[in-house]
């Protein structure tokens, strides 16, 4: 078969030949349609990620929507080593699978699981969001924090604020449902009582970050200054692996520090979840930036600039 194949961490992957999986007890094996080149697929094929795979050549990708053999059509997730989402056969663990509602076309289905999920998990799974909380989106810029917005919203957020870096982005922020926008290119000083002031204002009940880094840390020590009772998830580290953390920060308010994603959820709940975003996908009205790419094409994509989402398509 073809597929998208990393020969090296440090190289794009190419479009080649690749020995197609056998199905196991417990497996199906679905032919893609679709598949995303996600912030985390990159990390992944590069080995910069917790769940990269060691041995090389692998195949990567973390999810898609394909057929089964039946013609079904799913949306799949976690596909057995070596041979990830990118390719033309893949092997997948029954129960990781979900019917596509059939309004949801193919690229928009690959394009938004990953990251909506991303938001949905954090809330329902991870934060026990409740109707009529405020959300904190530390991170809102991109594909992941923009859909965070629309589903906060869908899921009855009584206050949503976004953040940037960028203040540009504060007009498309607000017109996806955030009622208040927080820049996050000031000196750390200055951001720090940006944050007391909307916390002492307004309160906080969840934080989802993006982020990490020093602008977590600039949120956190507002949390810690205001005494508040917040939920603060993580979810990415696009500002910094690491960042300081004052001890008295976690005994001085009711602070919880939690983190979303692979290993704090199970496989079979993040695919659950994928299945409610996508249900959700018209009713709520949800918009990505999706462009789609032959995989034929995947060395192109990989280097390339474009802020929209590139989904690699296959026949299917």
């Amino acid at each position: 078969m073809k597929a998208v194949v990393v020969n090296e961490f440090d190289q794009a992957p190419v479009w080649t030949d690749f020995t197609a999986p056998e199905a196991r007890e417990g497996e199906v094996l679905v032919r893609p349609c679709a598949a995303a080149i996600s912030q985390l697929v990159r990390a992944q094929a590069e080995g910069r990620h917790y769940s990269s795979g060691k041995t090389l050549p692998l195949v990567p990708g973390a999810d898609g929507v394909g057929h089964l053999p039946d013609g079904q059509r799913v949306y799949f997730a976690f596909s057995r080593a070596p041979v990830g989402a990118m390719a033309e056969v893949v092997a997948v663990d029954a129960q990781q699978c979900v019917a596509v509602p059939a309004a949801v076309d193919d690229v928009t289905a690959a394009a938004i699981a990953n990251p909506g999920m991303s938001s949905w998990v954090a809330l329902m799974l991870r934060a026990n969001f409740q109707a009529g909380e405020s959300v904190l989106i530390n991170g809102a810029a991109g594909a992941s924090g923009r859909l965070a917005i629309q589903i906060a919203r869908h899921l009855g957020a009584g206050r949503i604020v976004a953040t940037a870096r960028n203040p540009e982005h504060e007009t498309t922020l607000r017109g996806l449902g955030a009622d208040a926008f927080i820049a996050l290119n000031q000196p750390e000083e200055v951001l720090t009582d940006a944050f007391v002031g909307e916390i002492a204002a307004n309160g906080v009940d969840v934080v989802l970050d993006y982020l990490w880094g020093p602008p977590a840390g600039c949120l956190l020590n507002a949390i810690a200054r205001e005494t508040a009772a917040a939920r603060f998830v993580n979810i990415g580290s696009m500002a910094g692996m690491a960042l300081p953390l004052s001890a008295g920060a976690l005994r001085s308010t009711d602070l919880t520090l939690m983190g979303s994603g692979l290993g704090s959820v199970s496989k079979i709940e993040l695919v659950q979840a994928v299945g409610q975003v996508l249900a959700a996908v018209t009713l709520a009205g949800l918009q990505v930036d999706a462009v789609a790419v032959p995989a034929s094409q995947v060395a192109q994509a990989w280097q390339s600039a474009t802020t929209q989402r590139q989904v690699l398509t296959f026949s299917g």
